[in-house]
Protein backbone atom coordinates (compact mmCIF):
# COMPACT_ATOMS: atom_id res chain seq x y z
CA UNK A 1 0.00 0.00 0.00
CA UNK A 2 1.05 4.03 -0.81
CA UNK A 3 0.28 6.45 0.92
CA UNK A 4 -0.71 10.37 0.15
CA UNK A 5 -0.23 12.93 1.82
CA UNK A 6 -2.48 16.35 1.57
CA UNK A 7 -4.06 18.86 4.23
CA UNK A 8 -7.42 18.92 2.74
CA UNK A 9 -7.73 16.04 0.36
CA UNK A 10 -8.85 16.54 -3.29
CA UNK A 11 -11.38 19.42 -3.58
CA UNK A 12 -14.27 18.82 -7.04
CA UNK A 13 -14.12 22.28 -9.31
CA UNK A 14 -17.15 23.29 -7.44
CA UNK A 15 -18.71 22.90 -11.16
CA UNK A 16 -20.57 19.86 -11.72
CA UNK A 17 -17.48 17.25 -11.91
CA UNK A 18 -19.47 14.39 -10.93
CA UNK A 19 -22.08 15.40 -13.05
CA UNK A 20 -24.12 11.96 -14.99
CA UNK A 21 -22.48 9.96 -11.71
CA UNK A 22 -24.22 7.60 -9.00
CA UNK A 23 -22.83 7.41 -5.81
CA UNK A 24 -23.56 5.71 -2.91
CA UNK A 25 -23.08 6.95 0.62
CA UNK A 26 -23.06 4.11 3.59
CA UNK A 27 -24.04 5.52 7.11
CA UNK A 28 -25.06 8.98 5.38
CA UNK A 29 -27.52 10.18 8.77
CA UNK A 30 -24.49 11.66 10.66
CA UNK A 31 -22.74 15.12 10.21
CA UNK A 32 -20.16 13.84 7.89
CA UNK A 33 -23.03 12.22 5.79
CA UNK A 34 -24.56 15.15 5.54
CA UNK A 35 -21.81 17.09 4.60
CA UNK A 36 -21.13 14.22 2.20
CA UNK A 37 -24.62 14.43 0.20
CA UNK A 38 -24.31 17.95 0.16
CA UNK A 39 -20.97 18.04 -1.44
CA UNK A 40 -21.68 15.10 -3.86
CA UNK A 41 -24.97 17.14 -4.91
CA UNK A 42 -22.87 19.84 -5.27
CA UNK A 43 -20.48 18.68 -7.43
CA UNK A 44 -23.35 17.09 -9.98
CA UNK A 45 -23.70 13.17 -8.45
CA UNK A 46 -26.81 11.57 -8.03
CA UNK A 47 -26.35 10.86 -4.55
CA UNK A 48 -28.03 7.35 -3.25
CA UNK A 49 -27.91 7.22 0.63
CA UNK A 50 -28.80 4.78 3.03
CA UNK A 51 -29.14 4.49 7.12
CA UNK A 52 -30.18 2.50 9.73
CA UNK A 53 -32.22 5.27 11.29
CA UNK A 54 -34.81 6.50 8.86
CA UNK A 55 -35.60 9.37 10.74
CA UNK A 56 -32.38 10.61 10.41
CA UNK A 57 -31.84 10.12 7.21
CA UNK A 58 -34.35 11.80 5.78
CA UNK A 59 -33.22 14.96 7.49
CA UNK A 60 -30.13 14.62 5.62
CA UNK A 61 -31.53 13.85 2.48
CA UNK A 62 -33.89 17.02 2.71
CA UNK A 63 -31.14 18.80 3.62
CA UNK A 64 -29.19 18.08 1.07
CA UNK A 65 -31.94 18.35 -1.68
CA UNK A 66 -32.52 21.96 -0.29
CA UNK A 67 -29.21 22.57 -0.10
CA UNK A 68 -28.98 22.10 -4.02
CA UNK A 69 -32.58 22.43 -5.80
CA UNK A 70 -32.84 19.92 -9.01
CA UNK A 71 -30.34 17.25 -7.12
CA UNK A 72 -31.35 13.58 -6.87
CA UNK A 73 -30.59 12.82 -3.35
CA UNK A 74 -32.57 9.75 -2.09
CA UNK A 75 -32.62 7.62 0.54
CA UNK A 76 -32.99 3.95 1.53
CA UNK A 77 -33.75 2.46 5.07
CA UNK A 78 -31.06 -0.16 5.26
CA UNK A 79 -29.46 -3.10 8.04
CA UNK A 80 -25.72 -3.14 6.59
CA UNK A 81 -25.37 -5.83 9.27
CA UNK A 82 -27.88 -8.39 6.95
CA UNK A 83 -25.66 -8.89 3.87
CA UNK A 84 -28.93 -9.40 2.05
CA UNK A 85 -30.10 -6.44 2.87
CA UNK A 86 -27.04 -4.78 1.48
CA UNK A 87 -27.31 -6.62 -1.92
CA UNK A 88 -30.60 -5.45 -2.32
CA UNK A 89 -29.82 -1.98 -1.84
CA UNK A 90 -26.68 -2.33 -4.67
CA UNK A 91 -28.71 -4.05 -6.97
CA UNK A 92 -31.67 -1.55 -6.55
CA UNK A 93 -29.23 1.64 -6.75
CA UNK A 94 -27.71 -0.20 -10.29
CA UNK A 95 -31.00 -1.37 -11.67
CA UNK A 96 -32.58 2.22 -10.95
CA UNK A 97 -29.73 4.55 -12.13
CA UNK A 98 -28.57 2.50 -14.57
CA UNK A 99 -25.02 2.55 -12.55
CA UNK A 100 -22.96 2.82 -9.93
CA UNK A 101 -19.88 4.92 -9.59
CA UNK A 102 -19.41 5.08 -5.98
CA UNK A 103 -20.06 3.43 -2.55
CA UNK A 104 -18.32 5.85 0.30
CA UNK A 105 -18.38 3.99 3.74
CA UNK A 106 -19.16 6.17 6.55
CA UNK A 107 -20.52 3.49 9.01
CA UNK A 108 -18.49 4.28 12.42
CA UNK A 109 -18.75 4.31 15.83
CA UNK A 110 -15.79 4.09 19.37
CA UNK A 111 -15.62 2.20 22.35
CA UNK A 112 -12.44 3.17 24.58
CA UNK A 113 -11.11 2.81 28.43
CA UNK A 114 -9.13 4.57 30.20
CA UNK A 115 -6.45 1.58 30.06
CA UNK A 116 -5.89 -1.76 28.28
CA UNK A 117 -6.17 -3.56 31.16
CA UNK A 118 -9.26 -2.14 31.48
CA UNK A 119 -10.44 -2.96 27.89
CA UNK A 120 -14.01 -4.53 27.67
CA UNK A 121 -13.96 -7.24 24.84
CA UNK A 122 -17.36 -6.56 24.31
CA UNK A 123 -16.25 -3.58 22.96
CA UNK A 124 -14.92 -5.16 20.32
CA UNK A 125 -18.33 -7.06 19.69
CA UNK A 126 -19.93 -3.85 18.77
CA UNK A 127 -17.13 -1.75 16.91
CA UNK A 128 -16.61 -6.10 14.89
CA UNK A 129 -19.88 -5.24 13.50
CA UNK A 130 -20.30 -1.38 13.10
CA UNK A 131 -16.78 -1.14 11.78
CA UNK A 132 -16.13 -4.62 9.84
CA UNK A 133 -19.20 -6.02 9.49
CA UNK A 134 -20.95 -3.52 7.66
CA UNK A 135 -17.67 -2.78 5.19
CA UNK A 136 -17.74 -6.73 4.63
CA UNK A 137 -21.60 -6.53 3.28
CA UNK A 138 -20.83 -2.87 1.36
CA UNK A 139 -17.82 -4.25 -0.43
CA UNK A 140 -19.02 -7.77 -1.55
CA UNK A 141 -22.24 -6.25 -2.98
CA UNK A 142 -20.85 -3.32 -4.28
CA UNK A 143 -17.55 -4.94 -5.96
CA UNK A 144 -19.56 -5.67 -8.87
CA UNK A 145 -21.16 -2.59 -9.82
CA UNK A 146 -18.25 -0.66 -9.28
CA UNK A 147 -16.38 -2.90 -11.57
CA UNK A 148 -19.01 -2.23 -14.07
CA UNK A 149 -18.85 1.86 -13.99
CA UNK A 150 -15.51 1.52 -14.97
CA UNK A 151 -14.43 4.49 -13.31
CA UNK A 152 -16.00 3.40 -9.46
CA UNK A 153 -14.68 4.12 -6.01
CA UNK A 154 -14.70 2.51 -2.96
CA UNK A 155 -14.09 4.94 -0.46
CA UNK A 156 -13.64 4.39 3.61
CA UNK A 157 -12.64 6.40 6.31
CA UNK A 158 -10.39 5.49 8.80
CA UNK A 159 -8.57 6.25 11.62
CA UNK A 160 -5.32 7.54 12.52
CA UNK A 161 -5.59 4.70 15.42
CA UNK A 162 -5.17 2.01 13.19
CA UNK A 163 -1.47 2.88 12.10
CA UNK A 164 -0.64 3.84 15.67
CA UNK A 165 -2.81 2.34 18.50
CA UNK A 166 -3.26 3.66 21.81
CA UNK A 167 -3.48 1.40 24.91
CA UNK A 168 -7.06 2.65 25.90
CA UNK A 169 -7.98 2.30 22.14
CA UNK A 170 -7.27 -1.65 21.27
CA UNK A 171 -10.41 -2.55 20.22
CA UNK A 172 -11.40 0.47 18.06
CA UNK A 173 -7.72 0.40 16.21
CA UNK A 174 -7.93 -3.13 15.25
CA UNK A 175 -11.22 -3.03 14.26
CA UNK A 176 -9.83 0.20 11.89
CA UNK A 177 -6.77 -2.26 10.97
CA UNK A 178 -9.12 -4.73 9.45
CA UNK A 179 -11.14 -2.39 8.07
CA UNK A 180 -8.34 -0.88 5.91
CA UNK A 181 -7.12 -4.62 5.79
CA UNK A 182 -10.37 -5.62 4.10
CA UNK A 183 -10.18 -2.47 2.15
CA UNK A 184 -6.80 -3.16 0.90
CA UNK A 185 -8.02 -6.89 -0.54
CA UNK A 186 -10.75 -5.34 -2.21
CA UNK A 187 -8.74 -2.92 -3.96
CA UNK A 188 -6.33 -5.67 -5.28
CA UNK A 189 -9.36 -7.31 -6.79
CA UNK A 190 -9.70 -4.26 -8.88
CA UNK A 191 -5.95 -4.84 -9.38
CA UNK A 192 -6.87 -8.12 -11.14
CA UNK A 193 -9.89 -6.82 -12.65
CA UNK A 194 -8.02 -4.49 -14.76
CA UNK A 195 -5.46 -7.27 -16.52
CA UNK A 196 -2.25 -5.49 -17.86
CA UNK A 197 -4.02 -2.37 -17.83
CA UNK A 198 -5.87 0.37 -15.07
CA UNK A 199 -8.11 -1.21 -12.93
CA UNK A 200 -11.72 -0.63 -13.32
CA UNK A 201 -12.18 1.21 -10.23
CA UNK A 202 -10.35 1.88 -6.97
CA UNK A 203 -10.12 1.41 -3.48
CA UNK A 204 -9.21 4.44 -1.22
CA UNK A 205 -8.80 4.77 2.81
CA UNK A 206 -9.12 8.13 3.92
CA UNK A 207 -7.40 8.47 7.13
CA UNK A 208 -8.64 11.09 9.76
CA UNK A 209 -7.27 11.83 13.27
CA UNK A 210 -10.88 12.71 14.53
CA UNK A 211 -13.87 14.70 13.00
CA UNK A 212 -15.32 17.85 14.01
CA UNK A 213 -18.24 19.88 12.80
CA UNK A 214 -20.10 23.06 13.41
CA UNK A 215 -22.09 21.49 16.73
CA UNK A 216 -19.24 20.53 18.40
CA UNK A 217 -17.36 23.42 17.50
CA UNK A 218 -20.46 25.40 19.05
CA UNK A 219 -21.01 23.01 22.23
CA UNK A 220 -17.44 23.11 22.99
CA UNK A 221 -16.41 26.94 21.92
CA UNK A 222 -13.12 26.72 23.63
CA UNK A 223 -12.05 23.56 22.35
CA UNK A 224 -9.15 23.39 20.04
CA UNK A 225 -9.70 19.83 18.09
CA UNK A 226 -6.00 20.06 17.12
CA UNK A 227 -5.39 17.83 14.09
CA UNK A 228 -9.47 17.09 13.97
CA UNK A 229 -11.01 16.65 10.04
CA UNK A 230 -14.10 19.27 9.38
CA UNK A 231 -16.35 16.97 7.82
CA UNK A 232 -16.94 19.82 4.55
CA UNK A 233 -12.98 19.06 3.82
CA UNK A 234 -13.88 14.93 3.90
CA UNK A 235 -16.76 15.63 1.95
CA UNK A 236 -14.52 17.33 -0.35
CA UNK A 237 -11.92 15.15 -0.24
CA UNK A 238 -14.45 12.09 -0.94
CA UNK A 239 -15.82 14.24 -4.17
CA UNK A 240 -12.14 15.10 -5.48
CA UNK A 241 -10.75 11.23 -6.25
CA UNK A 242 -13.10 11.11 -9.15
CA UNK A 243 -10.62 13.90 -10.33
CA UNK A 244 -7.70 11.55 -10.24
CA UNK A 245 -6.95 8.17 -12.15
CA UNK A 246 -8.52 5.18 -10.59
CA UNK A 247 -4.90 3.69 -11.21
CA UNK A 248 -3.23 6.52 -9.19
CA UNK A 249 -5.39 5.67 -5.93
CA UNK A 250 -6.54 2.11 -6.08
CA UNK A 251 -4.72 0.30 -2.73
CA UNK A 252 -3.67 4.09 -1.23
CA UNK A 253 -3.99 5.47 2.04
CA UNK A 254 -5.07 9.59 1.68
CA UNK A 255 -3.88 11.55 4.74
CA UNK A 256 -6.71 14.38 5.64
CA UNK A 257 -4.38 14.47 9.28
CA UNK A 258 -0.66 14.52 9.77
CA UNK A 259 1.11 10.94 9.03
CA UNK A 260 2.75 9.28 12.01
Amino acid sequence: MTDATTKRGYEGDGEGGLQGSVIAVAGAAGPAGQATLRKLAEEGATVVACDADAERLAQSVDAARFAHGGATVTGDTVDLLDPAEARAWAEKTEREFGRVDGLVHLVGGWRGSSSFAETDLGDWDVLHDLLIRTLQHTSLAFEGPLKRSGNGRFLLVSALGASKPTAGNAAYAASKAAAEAWTLALGDAFRKAGGEGAPPAAAVILVVKALVHDQMRADRPNAKFSGFTDVKDLAAAVAGTWSKPADELNGTRLWLTPAP
